[in-house]
């Protein structure tokens, strides 16, 4: 399961590990941190994931800023509250690769694509290591 974690929306993507194939699967809107948790719980119960993946947001030249602090916390608050493996994915660009293909499509929207594009990524770094 993927995650383009944000203040305001937290997209997320569901993935194959056979196939190594990422789609886009909600939109996590809630206004509380207790409602998007329990959000999450939901999905997690109804895809039982064998793994989180989290989009790490940085500056062009690799270095963390506030949001990427915020993402690491995410990261491990999925992790200690349901106990499955989370990774952070570098997820520079996502959102803007998806902002200029879609020429103005719904912000919401790209939210739940750039989870797709973060966890598609996860799988092919993966399928890189192992060749």
């Amino acid at each position: 399961m993927g995650f383009d974690f944000g203040l305001k929306r937290i997209g997320v993507a569901i993935g194959n590990t056979t196939l190594r194939q990422a789609q886009s699967l909600t939109i996590i809107s809630a206004a509380t941190n207790d409602a998007k948790f329990a959000e999450i719980a939901e999905l997690i119960d109804a895809w039982t994931p064998a793994r989180c993946v989290v989009g790490l947001p940085l500056h062009p030249d690799g270095a963390e800023h506030e949001m990427s602090v915020r993402c690491r916390r995410f990261a491990n608050q999925l992790h200690g509250r349901y106990g499955i493996e989370t990774i952070l994915i570098d997820e520079r660009y996502s959102s803007a690769v998806l902002e200029g293909q879609r020429g103005g499509a719904s912000k919401v929207r790209i939210d739940a694509e750039a989870a797709a594009i973060i966890l598609q990524q996860y799988f092919d770094e993966v399928r890189n290591d192992q060749s």
